[in-house]
């Protein structure tokens, strides 16, 4: 059971707190919150932008990669929006031929009690954090009520090990969230913990940026690319 010979991992595309926040950890007022305060992560839309972001990638992986046996989402409202544009490149006869699924294992980090504060907020409700932060690093450090990344770690490789179990020799495609990909990323490349920083110094996850891995000869899954943005929706910073 050496696991799928294709894994390709798309980030979700451009969600609206993704828009208002710009990936920051807080927002900046009250008044950047309004828009989208209250709306649990797992029910978070796309953006009209981030509709068209998905619909692009989907035409350019289709025609770099073909057909896939099965296709993974967090379930979350983002990452299914995400996935139903990608598939648009595919005809019927070709989508009836894809397995969807969803894995809640590969869910975006829980992040915690100050998911819609401010900074200003935030930083009085928690002042002991930017401390506690410094010290235990961006990987380890728990948001007040949510998960470290070493969470999220532990559960992706429970979902890997399904995957290999399941999926032996199929082409899979997921679409996930960013720290999920951070996670896939230090598992499938075997980084050691002293390499963990790294992961965080390097270009994050685009939206709906693709990362490629392909089964080497050692039954291994390498890394063939990371991050590559196929879409001309604004600009892939944007």
């Amino acid at each position: 059971m050496q696991g799928p010979t294709l894994l390709v991992v798309v980030r979700h595309a451009e969600s609206i707190r993704n828009q208002i926040k710009k990936d920051t950890v807080y927002f900046a007022d009250d008044a950047a919150r309004r828009v989208v305060r209250g709306t649990p992560d797992h029910e978070v839309a796309l953006t009209p932008a981030g509709h068209e972001q998905a619909r692009q990638t989907g035409r350019a992986i289709r025609e770099r990669f073909g057909l896939f046996d099965c296709v993974y989402t967090s379930g979350y409202t983002r990452t299914e929006e995400t996935a139903q544009g990608l598939l648009e490149a595919y005809t019927d006869e070709e989508r009836a031929r894809i397995k969807v699924e969803r894995s809640f294992y590969i869910r975006e980090r829980d992040p915690g009690y100050a998911y819609d504060m401010t900074e200003a907020e935030a930083r009085a409700a928690f002042p002991w954090l930017a401390e506690y932060w410094q010290t235990f690093g961006p990987f380890f450090s728990r948001p007040p009520g949510g998960e470290s990344l070493a969470d999220v770690a532990a559960r992706v490789d429970t979902f890997l090990t399904m995957l290999s179990r399941e999926h032996d020799g199929q082409r899979v495609l997921l679409v996930v969230h960013g720290g999920t990909i951070r996670c896939l990323r230090l598992l499938l490349e075997r980084w050691p913990y002293e390499k963990v920083s790294e992961l965080f110094a390097e270009e994050p996850p685009k939206n709906c940026g693709v990362t490629t891995y392909e089964r080497s000869a050692t039954g291994e899954l390498r890394l063939v690319e990371y991050n590559r943005v196929y879409w001309t929706v604004g600009s892939p910073e944007d």
